[in-house]
């Protein structure tokens, strides 16, 4: 083929596509079905990549939360690990007034004999 039947073609092309008559082609009338194909497939790819960002965007806010409660439960666990010290149950029942002793010697075990 010669340079100019080959610029003659690519005009020609050109033009049946900026017409529209293209549309009306046989060729790209039975490509149709795969075109749509097509367009479905990037339609899916589109909307599954959007789903997965918006996913990962909510898992960074919930791993967020997580550090915040966890970090929470630990001054927390470390405030009660604190309180429940024995020290400072005597000093609150102390200054509480209830009354309570600590005991001066230790539980005695009580052992009951069954009766035949």
């Amino acid at each position: 083929m010669t340079e100019k039947s080959k610029n003659t073609r690519m005009k020609a092309g050109m033009k049946s596509f900026l017409g529209g008559t293209i549309l009306t082609d046989e060729r790209f009338t039975r490509q149709l079905p795969f075109i749509s194909l097509l367009a479905f497939f990037a339609l899916a790819l589109i909307t599954n990549r959007n789903w997965s960002e918006r996913t990962i965007r909510q898992i960074e806010v919930l791993q967020d939360t997580l550090d915040e409660l966890r970090a929470e439960s630990i001054t927390m666990s470390a405030k009660l690990m604190d309180a429940s010290r024995p020290s400072e149950v005597f000093e609150k029942v102390e200054n509480a007034g209830l009354g309570l002793e600590e005991p001066k010697r230790p539980p005695e075990k009580i052992v009951v004999k069954k009766n035949r």
